[in-house]
């Protein structure tokens, strides 16, 4: 793990690692972590002392008067991105971030229907995809900024290379908001699939046994009851 102890904490990138991880690096810190304590005030022990931390380190600097003024914000302060980070060949963690004044526009119309992300694979030689064919959308909430994707499916596509696609729900149009870069998801056990998990320990470790996939024929099936 990389030192983290002079670099501002974010809770998306805290909430991608293991809670092993999230011990050790309290542990560097010097952070009391008391035996059973669930991740999620981990996490927060974690973003207090990174906030205390920087809180100190700028009330020891000496501010000059004829630089207080006038700063220039960051190149990339306040933009619209998503990032996909792979965890293992079945799940992808993704974060985003959505411009202050877009997302304004946007909660404000009375067509606003919510966030999605639609993950859609590439062919072969493609940057950008230029079909949905056999993409899947997820909805994310307006507070939302960080998601859990499952690719239950993955090892049956013959497609492992991927975009994510940040958009808006306006009325029944889903309008572009951003993009992420192409990724390729690891690939299964040469001919392996869901079904012959029990050879993969790492399929089998990534929590597929949870998952019930409902399939088109399913939703028929249960149309016709």
């Amino acid at each position: 793990m990389e030192e983290t102890s002079n670099v501002p904490l974010s809770r998306p990138w805290l909430e991608s690692l293991s809670t092993g991880e999230l011990i050790k690096m309290a542990d560097s810190f010097g952070i009391d972590i008391p035996p059973g304590l669930e991740r999620i005030f981990i996490i927060e022990e974690l973003l207090e002392y990174s906030d205390n931390n920087e809180n100190k380190a700028e009330d020891d600097l000496e501010i000059n008067p004829s630089f207080s003024e006038a700063v220039a914000l960051p190149k990339q302060y306040n933009i619209s991105f998503i990032e996909v980070m792979i965890r293992d060949p079945l799940w992808v963690f993704v974060f985003w971030e959505i411009k202050s004044h877009d997302r304004e526009i946007h909660e404000n119309a009375a067509d606003f229907n919510g966030y999605c992300l639609r993950v859609i694979p590439l062919n072969e030689g493609e940057i950008t995809p230029k079909s949905k064919e056999n993409s899947f959308t997820v909805t994310v909430g307006a507070n939302d900024s960080a998601r859990y994707i499952g690719f239950t499916e993955h090892s049956l596509q013959a497609e492992n290379r991927y975009v994510i696609k940040l958009g808006v729900i306006r009325g029944s149009a889903e309008l572009p908001i951003a993009v992420s870069e192409p990724f390729n998801m690891p690939r299964l056990m040469e001919n392996e699939d869901i079904i012959g998990i029990c050879k993969n320990p790492l399929i089998r470790l990534s929590g597929t046994h949870d998952l019930s996939t409902i399939k088109n024929m399913d939703r028929q099936t249960r149309a016709k009851r």
